[in-house]
């Protein structure tokens, strides 16, 4: 059996504890308290809708095609729109 790899990406929850969502499966997201629970608890949904989709025939869709970069902007920037925001 061969292993796929899924990005996961995890942010921090506005209400405390942590977010964890994988973008290439729709809906597939989880919380935890901690990322180590976040973690372990997407896992646990990744598995579940593996399971669904091959029992359903759709199709498996991997991250093997994705790029994955991240882009700075200054912090004046955003400084910036926050301030014609409020005085719009």
């Amino acid at each position: 059996m061969d292993n796929r790899t899924y990005r996961v990406v995890i942010s921090k929850d506005s209400e405390g504890g942590y977010i964890a969502d994988i973008p290439t499966l729709k809906h597939c997201v989880s919380y935890g308290e901690t990322i180590e629970e976040a973690m372990q608890n997407i896992k646990e949904a990744l598995e579940g809708v593996l399971i669904v989709r091959e029992e359903e025939g759709l199709s498996i869709p991997d991250d093997s095609n994705v790029l994955e970069y991240s882009i700075s902007v200054p912090s004046t920037l955003l400084m910036h729109s926050a301030n014609s925001l409020t005085t719009a």
